[in-house]
């Protein structure tokens, strides 16, 4: 497990350092200290402080993703949330094991099915980008800035490919979960082929997990708060990319940063530690072909937006994780099950709630 993990950050750091290569290359660098120098600190400080806001409106979210299983308390909601974007950003894969552990070792849910609430809650996401993306392609007036050419056509046609994509995979979860007989039955026939002790906790977990799709049954004025702070939630994302380039004298109007969004929402899919390279070269790609932006004050406005973005995460991530009696080894021995199957709905926690739990 161990070599494997090494492995997986060596490939991601090399792929980091690719990335930064092609980032700085033919990038002034006396050009982005003197955009840091201009920078007006007072909005950075402001950017920090929306990320914070970001976060606690994650977690208010993920309550009500939850709430049709379980009642968690907002701040045991916002202790995980935080740890758990913290250890994703410093171990691959970690966030969406140790997240739904940590609620499920003090709440009557599974960690299973509080797994499969990080997977709408990505859907949520997902969904929510792509509506803010086309409502700047389709709807909104084009900035002044806006660099004419081919670009916007292809985006229109990625952004279109893209909603079909996370609408399908929305209709499979609609049917798995209402039909969720039908299709346990069916993966009951596929697993009875399987040794006993991998059928048996693989039919466990999709139960579970299926359990963990309810909210998508909930009442329509549920599904609609849930919809609502989504759109807070990346409102708030996309006013911190705002300030952020107005810090660094990028004067776009608010709408501009939710063509930044798609961009980015690329960027940091590529599997690199901490999202180091790809969120910088999509940063960068956004405000240097869309908007006509140089390349130095691209570049240094994409730092301090990784930056500022991030340490508030890994520092209050960090103070959380002690409070939490986690380390960042176990962290890591949780995630390693967790690629390997192994990591969700173990043993009873012994003097819990006699709630599953990782073992950490």
């Amino acid at each position: 497990m161990k070599a494997g993990r090494s492995t997986r950050l060596l490939a991601g750091a090399l792929l980091a350092v690719l990335l930064l290569y092609f980032f700085f290359r033919g990038v002034d660098l006396d050009a982005i200290g003197r955009a840091f120098r201009s920078a007006d600190p007072t909005e950075l400080v402001a950017v920090a402080a929306i990320t914070v806001v970001t976060y606690a409106a994650r977690a208010w979210r993920w309550g009500d993703l939850l709430a049709p299983l379980a009642r968690v308390p907002f701040g045991r909601l916002f202790s995980a949330t935080l740890v758990g974007f913290m250890t994703g950003l410093v171990i691959p894969r970690a966030g969406e094991v140790v997240r739904p552990y940590l609620v499920a070792r003090r709440h009557a849910l599974s960690i299973s099915a509080a797994f499969a609430s990080i997977i709408v809650e990505r859907l949520v996401d997902l969904i929510t980008v792509l509506g803010l993306f086309s409502l700047y392609l389709y709807v909104l007036p084009a900035p002044k800035a806006q660099v004419q050419g081919g670009l916007m056509t292809e985006l229109k046609r990625a952004g279109l490919l893209a909603a079909a994509g996370a609408l399908g995979v929305l209709a499979v979860l609609l049917v798995f979960h209402g039909q969720a007989d039908r299709a346990l039955a069916f993966m009951d026939r596929v697993l009875v082929r399987l040794p006993e002790r991998l059928a048996a906790p693989i039919g466990e977990g999709l139960r579970a997990f299926s359990a963990g799709l309810a909210v998508l049954q909930a009442p329509w004025p549920h599904l609609l708060k849930i919809a609502g702070q989504s759109l807070f939630t990346w409102l708030s994302i996309a006013l911190g990319i705002t300030v952020t380039n107005h810090a660094f004298g990028i004067h776009l109007p608010f709408h501009a940063s939710f063509l930044m969004l798609g961009f980015l929402t690329v960027g940091v899919a590529v599997p690199t530690p901490g999202m180091v390279g790809g969120f910088h070269v999509a940063y960068q790609l956004a405000l240097t072909q869309a908007y006509g932006v140089d390349k130095g004050t691209a570049a240094a406005a994409g730092i301090a937006c990784h930056a500022l973005t991030n340490l508030p995460v890994l520092m209050l991530g960090l103070f959380f994780l002690t409070r939490e009696g986690l380390t960042l080894g176990k962290v890591a021995e949780m995630a390693d099950r967790g690629a390997d199957g192994r990591g969700l709905d173990g043993p009873r926690e012994s003097g819990g709630r006699g709630v599953p739990r990782v073992n950490p």
